[in-house]
């Protein structure tokens, strides 16, 4: 038996299919019956069948099954297929299948007859130099048949006359999310009819499935393309059922519906796309035996600007279709540009041509009016300089970024087009490489596109990779203008800039990249690392990241021992030992082993080539993975009597072939801060708590003051009142609750809502409940107050410690601490409300005013009031000697307030209070009625006492 196994970027060409309708349905009848090769050879079949069969010069495939696992965004796929030779003599079968580029083989197995071939995973060895000069001259070619983002697995045996072949090949990919989806394709394209074809997914996200949907199959043209024109509707015979977590798709076509679709047997690429609940918060850390996987994926964040230049190819290898589409493409991305975005526009051949010369313009109808006149005039002519117009474009971005004061929070990048190899100017790629690198110095990102097949593919990906980008390649009879707008849609609405993220640093090891230089909407970040503190109970994470005008830094502690969360054993759908492996060990294998091959081909040392090559070949062999430093070797199993166990989960990595995809990543640099903040929150006793309960701390007095206010439900009460001088108010909005029985009370009131605003240096405001808080200084920033975190803005700054606290802190001397009180299970009297604690006043004016703000900077005498009437003072040091039944009077403000001796118990009631009463709404005690104090809605700002003032 001879087999012959390869990667290949061709297809081979398809013999005749039977196109009748009515030999579709004898082979259905014949096919879906359960073969044995004995029983096929006995079988008597109609005559026309015979002639067909006569016309058949190759093996005939009688099952193509599917069957993919996904956990996690973790694919696993295993894919079977059976050829019978019904003939009178061996004949060659050759399985084809088309696998995505980013996937690694795990596992691939023959079997002919009794007969087992296995493919082993080795090493391979370095080449020497002279293998490289002789693999250099080789000319590449011109019909390399690689579709966008994918590759083709090629496997050829002798099938001896009478006897079938089995083959079984299994790949896993980490899915990457696009456009807010993760998409999961399979190739169907057994390129004859079949009689038995299966499809069978099962999706498992323990965070919640949403958004499932399987769009109509796919054809080559469309590959690459995420959208769908006219039927939407899934392909025949699909079925979709899913619960909250879980999924199951099958596609079931018989060979009747199989004709309907394409008669050739190409039906196209099987499609699965879907989302995930995500939370506004750090996202979703899972842990499984000792090692992790954090997917980072926030929304609703506003997006940064951009600063972009379009370096377009114009030279003559673009003339018809594709500068057509180019031009398309272009026309819709400009209109989609935002008011706050800056562009220009470079067109290249041999010559370079700047639409807007030594600057970028602003969005503005004006300029997409001229840009779209001067991009509908481009003409192809001449020949390609790549370098020349890179270097044109990120001289013009960088001296942009450095002589105009470009606001700090955007984002710059070139998106650069061609479709042909280097002709005119520098023509070695080692050199362009080299001098876009200069000439960029990781001030900002290039993206690289190419269209057709005489793009230098390895250029295009390594310009991407050295400089923070992403490429895509697109077929020339693709639909390339749809394809430009989707890459431009992935990129073009970043979210957050700077990101990087930490772990507790005597806790993790071998950790994948942890620094990204941009977040683009719809896009997820994706970190792997080991434990190495199994004695720890917790891992702490902290994601800091830059946005529009704050800085944010989000923390957590996620719980290490999760067997029972993370392990899927038992889960129905993943049965036959699935949830036995260990999926995210896998895809930490896969992130690291993506980390070196970038790392391998951005270096041009030789010596850190051979050991990064090292690195990734061991990992590849320890998870039996085929990878540019790996290959498979067929071997014939020494047992064939049986066939071997079908193990549908095998370790795997990230990525088949030579094709490798870029990670926007890099490693944080050392010494960064990784232990949590556990510095402790300094509360004064000035404060408005409970039902409502309000304190008044007097630190020179050495007294406190409290008393109540008896509000309704839906008042606001000013807290603090200094628009004019700090710009600070604080409002806080009550809740009903019903009294408790035998109270004195008619009903209880809670603060739902505590609202802070700001309009010094600029208008913002926080409003805060005991679930979320929202922050808005001009872009809207919602937060969650179940994870640590903390948003900083250029006067602002939150910091949330998870269901506990919040403190707020204004130009460093303001500060207000905000405690959370949630009830698991609440009694009907109880609500889940808010206090509110003044921790510094330095920065209010002596002006201040609100229930508390009046009393911030005055102070108050304790009287007690004797038989004969005359008033003395009493000090501290006679406070306590005062009976609490004795009639003591405060003085404030010159009004003399009656008073009473309670304590009263304050933060979390975990501390006690002892203070001077004042009865009545703080009758006397506060200037004028609490009814003075109700603001007409939260955002009130109310200028002065009895005035009333919008933000």
């Amino acid at each position: 038996m001879i087999l012959w196994l390869w990667f290949c970027w061709g297809f081979s060409t398809s013999a005749a299919q039977p196109d009748s309708e009515l030999m579709a349905r004898y082979l259905e009848e014949k096919l879906m019956a359960d073969y044995s090769i004995m029983e096929q050879v006995a079988r008597r079949v109609p005559r026309q069948a015979k002639f067909l069969q006569r016309l058949e010069t190759r093996p005939r495939m009688s099952e193509f099954t599917v069957k993919a696992t996904i956990i996690s965004r973790y694919a696993f796929t295993s894919v079977s297929c059976t050829m019978v030779n019904s003939g009178s003599e061996a004949r060659e079968g050759v399985f084809e299948m088309q696998i995505p580029a980013a996937a690694f083989i795990s596992n691939f197995t023959v079997i002919i007859g009794n007969k087992t071939y296995y493919g082993e995973v080795t090493g391979k060895e370095k080449k020497h130099s002279s293998d490289d000069k002789a693999r250099h001259k080789k000319p590449p070619s011109p019909t390399d048949g690689r579709e966008n983002g994918y590759e083709t697995f090629k496997a050829s045996v002798s099938i001896p006359r009478k006897m079938q072949a089995k083959f079984l090949l299994h790949y896993e990919e980490l899915l990457q999310r696009r456009l807010g989806k993760y998409e999961y394709t399979v190739s169907i394209r057994p390129q004859q009819l079949v009689g038995r074809l299966r499809v069978e997914v099962n999706i498992l996200e323990k965070s919640g499935i949403v958004s499932l949907e399987v769009p109509p199959l796919r054809n080559g043209k469309q590959k690459g393309n995420g959208k769908v024109d006219g039927d939407v509707s899934p392909p025949p015979s699909t079925v979709v059922g899913h619960t909250k977590t879980l999924a199951k798709v099958t596609f079931n076509p018989t060979v009747v519906e199989q004709t309907r679709i394409a008669r050739n047997g190409i039906l196209g690429d099987f499609i699965i796309r879907y989302d995930v609940n995500r939370e506004l918060s750090i996202g979703d850390v899972q842990i499984l035996n000792g090692y992790f996987v954090h997917y980072f994926a926030p929304t609703d964040l506003p997006p940064l600007p951009k600063n972009v230049i379009f370096v377009l190819d114009s030279s003559a290898s673009m003339v018809g279709t594709k500068l057509k589409q180019t031009k398309e493409a272009l026309f819709t991305i400009l209109q989609d540009l935002r008011p706050e975005d800056h562009f220009n526009i470079i067109g290249f051949s041999n010559r370079i041509k700047v639409w807007q010369q030594d600057r970028l313009v602003p969005v503005t109808p004006n300029n997409i009016r001229d840009a779209k006149k001067y991009i509908h005039n481009m003409s192809p002519t001449g020949g390609t300089n790549i370098n020349g117009a890179l270097q044109t474009g990120a001289k013009l971005l960088n001296d942009y970024i450095a002589q105009n004061n470009i606001d700090a929070r955007s984002v710059s990048l070139i998106i650069f087009l061609t479709d042909g190899r280097p002709t005119v100017g520098e023509t070695q790629s080692s050199k362009i490489l080299s001098n876009t690198k200069d000439a960029i110095r990781d001030k900002f990102c290039l993206f690289t596109i190419g269209i057709g097949n005489d793009v230098d593919q390895k250029l295009l990906e390594r310009m991407a990779l050295e400089n923070c980008g992403m490429t895509r390649l697109f077929q020339e009879d693709e639909d390339a203008a749809s394809h430009l707008k989707g890459f431009y849609d992935e990129i073009g609405t970043p979210l957050l800039s700077d990101i990087r993220v930490d772990y507790s640093e005597d806790n993790v090891e071998q950790v994948t990249q942890n620094f990204f230089p941009n977040y683009f909407n719809g896009s997820e970040i994706i970190i792997a690392g080991k434990l190495i503190n199994h004695s720890s109970d917790s891992l702490h994470v902290e994601v800091t990241a830059s946005n529009s005008k704050k800085y944010i830094l989000l923390k957590t502690d996620v719980a290490v021992d999760l067997p029972s969360r993370n392990d899927i054993r038992g889960v129905p759908g993943l049965e036959d030992g699935k949830g036995d492996k260990n999926y995210i060990e896998r895809a930490w294998s896969y992130l690291t082993i993506k980390e070196l091959l970038n790392s391998w081909l951005k270096s041009d040392d030789n010596q850190e080539k051979d050991s990064l090559m090292e690195k990734a070949k061991s990992i590849a062999l320890t998870y039996n993975f085929v990878t540019p430093f790996t290959a498979l070797k067929m071997r014939e199993a020494e047992l064939h009597s049986e066939l071997p166990q079908e193990e549908f989960i095998h370790p795997s990595t990230d990525g088949i072939g030579e094709k490798l995809q870029s990670l926007q990543g890099h490693k944080a640099p050392p010494g960064i801060r990784k232990q949590q903040d556990k510095q402790r929150i300094r509360v004064s006793k000035t404060s408005a708590d409970g039902d409502p309960h309000f304190v008044i701390d007097f630190p020179s007095s050495k007294l406190s003051v409290c008393f109540n206010i008896d509000g309704e439900p839906g008042d606001i009460l000013r807290l603090v009142s200094d628009h004019e001088e700090s710009g600070v108010t604080v409002n806080g909005q009550l809740i009903g609750a019903p009294a408790p029985p035998n109270g004195h009370k008619k009903h209880r009131t809670y603060f739902s809502t505590i609202t802070i605003l700001n309009n010094k240096p600029e208008r913002s405001y926080l409003e805060i409940t005991p679930r979320r808080i929202i922050l808005d200084d001009g872009e809207r920033f919602i937060v969650s107050c179940e994870r640590n975190a903390v948003v900083r803005s250029s006067s602002l700054e939150v910091s949330i410690s998870a269901n506990s606290n919040i403190t707020v802190t204004i130009r460093d001397t303001i500060s207000f601490v905000i405690l959370i009180h949630r009830y698991k299970k609440p009694a009907p009297y109880q609500r889940n409300h808010l206090g509110f604690y003044i921790s510094n006043s330095e920065g209010l004016s002596s002006d201040s005013h609100g229930l508390l703000g009046q009393f911030l900077n005055h102070e108050v005498k304790l009287l007690q009031e004797s038989l004969n009437t005359s008033h003395q003072q009493a000090g501290q040091n006679q406070t306590e000697a005062l009976k609490p039944n004795s009639t003591n009077t405060l003085q404030v403000k010159g009004r003399l307030v009656p008073v009473v001796w309670k304590q009263r118990k304050i933060y979390n009631g975990q501390q006690e209070v002892n203070c001077w009463f004042a009865k009545n709404n703080a009758d006397k005690l506060i200037d004028g009625s609490y009814k003075d104090y109700l603001a007409s809605h939260p955002f009130d700002t109310g200028t002065s006492f009895g005035m009333v003032k919008s933000l």
